[in-house]
């Protein structure tokens, strides 16, 4: 797996960065950070079901490398800019974007001081609950829609990873991402559960409209390239497509068979 990222800074918006991470809160409202948080109904992993869905974000060992590496630089990258909210998609279908986002999102649970939000807003054709195998929680879109809270759409794994799926497609899933209550949705995600790191799974970009009204509403977007299906021609038109909306802020090309020497070596926590 490839992970190149973009490093040009915003110098104004890294003053947001002690805000975003790690802020320095209140008893008080560490208290209701963790009623917020317990409130949401966990999950134990199925540890078979994963590995037969190529979920490894869970494991701390070479299986996990290339995802606990994109976690690393990801945060790193986050937290100068100071920004939470991040796009993963892909130009087109079948480049492993979902796999990407949910490895991604169970790596950074194993990050204990690290509060994750997995949001699927691939409503058209969602694969998370599939792949988590998750029985728990009702669908995403009431949440999205303002007819439920979050803890009735999500589930929790562990005290830090919460992940908001559906188990069917959505009807009028371009109307619900497009409305004008979905920002304050969100903004009100934040206040309640003030995630360090919000992950939206998102749709491919060259199938649907659906990642162009949402990269209004995050801070950057991470491109998965298939290695056997995505051209560079389909790369160059997503990041023409992104500039202006949000920040691109790497490609990762995924399905890559050869894996270089020495991958493997070592354990990682």
């Amino acid at each position: 797996m490839n992970v190149p990222m973009t490093t040009a800074l915003k110098g104004a918006e890294k003053l947001k960065l002690k805000q975003s991470f790690n802020p320095q809160r209140s008893v008080q409202e560490k208290i209701r950070l963790n009623a917020a948080w317990g409130a949401i109904q966990p999950i134990d992993l199925d540890l078979a079901h994963l590995e037969k869905h190529r979920i490894v974000g869970h494991l701390a060992g070479s299986e996990s490398l290339a995802f606990d590496m994109l976690r690393t630089r990801l945060l790193q990258q986050m937290r100068d800019q100071g920004w939470r909210r991040v796009a993963i998609t892909s130009p087109t279908a079948q480049c492993g974007k979902s796999t990407v986002a949910l490895n991604l999102a169970l790596s950074l649970q194993r990050e204990p001081e690290t509060r994750t939000i997995l949001l699927e807003m691939d409503l058209r054709r969602p694969s998370l609950c599939a792949m988590l195998g998750a029985s728990q929680g009702s669908d995403l879109a009431p949440f999205l829609t303002g007819e439920s809270p979050f803890e009735d759409s999500s589930v929790r794994v562990g005290e830090n990873l919460a992940i908001a799926a559906s188990r069917t497609p959505v009807a009028g899933s371009a109307k619900i991402i497009g409305s004008s209550y979905l920002p304050l949705a969100l903004s009100a995600l934040e206040d309640a559960y003030a995630p360090d790191l919000m992950i939206f799974d998102t749709p491919p970009m060259l199938l649907t409209h659906d990642v162009m009204t949402l990269a209004k509403h995050v801070d950057c977007v991470l491109l998965v390239a298939g290695a056997d299906v995505t051209t560079p021609k389909q790369i160059d038109q997503c990041e023409r497509d992104i500039a202006g909306q949000a920040q691109m802020l790497g490609v990762i090309l995924n399905k890559c068979r050869h894996q270089g020497p020495g991958y493997g070596y070592g354990t990682y926590d």
